[in-house]
């Protein structure tokens, strides 16, 4: 048995809150978490909608029934079956709205990527290896995938802020893990910040501003 790929022309879907235009001064793309969907991910982020502030929110190209064969609809951004694969459609879909969007705003504009959960992963492989130009990184309640090869890009990571937020009772990943990760950065001298906060595996609106205000 051989297996063989051929690339097809799929619809992927992002959404926005705010209106792309040369008075934004700031973008957010974020990027959700297993089982999520872009629409109601966007909406942790609607305390940032002040006018000046554009939210991108791209969505996982997996979407699937999240208990048996009918009811809520979630997402995901890949799984361990043909990963290498979806790794690339993910980064090329990721990178398609980068380009779709960033051009509708001024030159000036500050752009920070915030990804939650497997989103981590999912925006640390999209930079690692299409390197766009983004100011700030926000990895929120999520680790690092093993292929990132932080000493291999060191300088394209020197050129933002990388940020490390996670709850200090996150159910997903434990204290250990986080003490892991932050070694990683350490050990390739990262340019990072580390922001604990009382609570769990989510994105809550007080500690969010708290961040945006650093930005």
């Amino acid at each position: 048995m051989q297996q063989k790929n051929i690339i097809i022309p799929k619809t992927a879907r992002y959404f926005m809150l705010g209106e792309a235009s040369s008075e934004i001064e700031q973008v957010w793309i974020v990027c959700h978490g297993y089982a999520q969907l872009a629409n109601y991910f966007i909406r942790n982020f609607e305390s940032l909608n002040d006018g000046k502030t554009l939210l991108v929110a791209p969505e996982g190209l997996h979407r699937f029934y999240w208990q048996g064969f009918s009811g809520r609809v979630v997402a995901s951004w890949m799984t361990k079956e043909d990963r290498l694969e979806d790794i690339t459609d993910y980064c090329n879909f990721l990178n398609a709205v980068y380009s779709e969007c960033i051009p509708l705003l001024n030159r000036n504009v500050k752009i920070n990527v915030l990804g939650f959960s497997q989103g981590s992963a999912t925006v640390l492989r999209w930079l690692s290896i299409k390197k766009p130009l983004i100011n700030n990184l926000i990895l929120w309640g999520g680790t690092f995938p093993a292929d990132i090869n932080f000493e291999m890009d060191k300088d394209y990571f020197d050129s933002f802020k990388t940020y490390f937020v996670m709850g200090t009772n996150d159910e997903y990943i434990s204290n250990e893990e986080v003490e892991e990760q932050e070694r990683i950065l350490q050990t390739n001298k990262i340019n990072y910040a580390s922001i604990r906060f009382e609570g769990k595996h989510e994105i809550p609106k007080d500690e969010l501003l708290k961040l945006a205000k650093k930005l």
